[in-house]
């Protein structure tokens, strides 16, 4: 296919596909869908070879969030039966930390619901990463805080943090079908913010809210833009007790045509497949591995995930290995583009290369793209036994699933 040939070609090279061969990726068959993912996994290969990142979730704080987000379990008016619990003590966390580290996990993503932080949550969040890193000084560390404020992104750079996560989750032109108390304006602020101080940015998106194909191609398009080290593909949990409980229209097929699509677009960015994996995926998660090189291990914010063993034993199956703690993520050319915004690189325009997200509670699924396609499954309630909500790990007294 001249599609694939040349989108393989530019990856191969490190440059970017026009919208339109964005757009036709997605618009892909499903006779077609095994040359895709392999045609996106010669782009994955050409820049992270067969490693795959291993990322933990530690939930600090979890429910009771004033914004309402409409995919989010934990948002203001949700009545899903999560877990809610204040902030956990840095022993709690470190021993959490412990266990995603004990795994194989090479990044701790540190994440707490709210709008934004105070100056005594980032003194919080300092006093965690100092007892996880007492523990294990090479762990990389992410934190998910929500929207910063002036300088809060430089305490943190100064604390010890590695990245900052902020999801953009869709675009900016349906941002407000999702969120009222907040604007996508805002989240690319936090993006800036973070980057300007020196932290490698992190920033996703969530497929299946309801967006159009030409939505999923802005955000992702956007997302280079800001420069994000690491873009997390969430795929929608729909939540009970949340406005998006209904929409049950991704399908396996559909989701590997998205995470192929990302990385066409961003060839030598780590590209991490996030919240609704096990859910969306199912039996084609090894497929996902041959496109994406980094997925999170265990469970998640406030859903359970597969077993850390059996992640462990998939990518061992699929022909992949654990990336190392002495082993660079990103390409040499991307790192040291990092290396130089750390040092004041100052915005987060395209030129420096690096953004920030937030890390995945769930993902979303709507109808799939602005156009139908056969194998995407129509909404059914009896979908909703599907969504396990995490009773384990971070905030109780159970053993978590890493």
């Amino acid at each position: 296919m001249d599609l694939l040939d040349t989108l393989t070609a530019k990856g191969l090279r490190g440059e970017a596909p026009t919208r339109e061969e964005a757009l036709a990726v997605l618009a892909t068959t499903d006779d077609e869908l095994l040359d895709v993912v392999a045609a996106a996994g010669k782009v994955r290969r050409r820049w992270f070879g067969r490693r795959v990142k291993l990322n933990y979730l530690v939930n600090l704080k979890s429910g009771l969030c004033p914004e309402d987000c409409s995919y989010c379990s934990q948002r203001l008016g949700s009545k899903a039966e999560i877990l809610k619990y204040t902030w956990l003590k840095p022993d709690q966390a470190a021993e959490a930390a412990k266990a995603g580290v004990a795994g194989g996990a090479k990044r701790v993503c540190l994440v707490a619901s709210g709008r934004g932080p105070t100056d005594r949550d980032i003194d919080r969040v300092t006093d965690t990463m100092a007892a996880i890193r007492e523990a294990d000084p090479e762990v990389e560390l992410c934190v998910c805080l929500g929207l910063l404020s002036d300088n809060q992104a430089e305490r943190l750079k100064a604390a010890g943090a590695d990245a900052y996560n902020h999801n953009l989750n869709t675009s900016e032109a349906t941002y407000g079908d999702i969120t009222t108390t907040h604007t996508y304006a805002d989240r690319v602020d936090t993006v800036q913010k973070a980057h300007g101080a020196g932290l490698s940015a992190c920033s996703g998106l969530i497929a299946g809210m309801g967006e159009s194909d030409e939505d999923l191609v802005d955000v992702v398009f956007a997302l280079r833009e800001l420069g994000s080290d690491s873009v997390p593909v969430n795929f929608l949990i729909p939540f009970e007790g949340t406005p998006l409980a209904q929409e049950w229209h991704l399908s396996p097929q559909r989701c590997l045509r998205i995470l192929a699509m990302v990385r066409f677009v961003n060839p030598d960015t780590e590209v991490r497949i996030a919240g609704g994996r096990e859910l969306h995926l199912r039996t084609m998660q090894p497929l996902g591995l041959h496109i994406a090189n980094s997925i999170f291990l265990g469970d998640y914010l406030t859903s359970e995930g597969q077993a850390g063993q059996a992640d462990l034993d998939m990518i061992r199956d699929a022909g992949f290995e654990v990336e190392g703690t002495g082993e660079a993520t990103l390409p040499r050319h991307r790192a040291d583009v990092a290396a130089s915004s750390a040092s004041g690189c100052g915005s987060a325009a395209s030129a420096c290369g690096s953004g920030a997200s937030a890390c995945g509670s769930g993902g979303g699924c709507g109808p799939c793209g602005g156009h139908a396609h056969g194998d995407d499954a129509a909404a059914d309630d009896s979908h909703s036994d599907q969504v396990k909500v995490r009773r384990r790990g971070a905030g109780t007294e159970l053993a978590p699933n890493a």
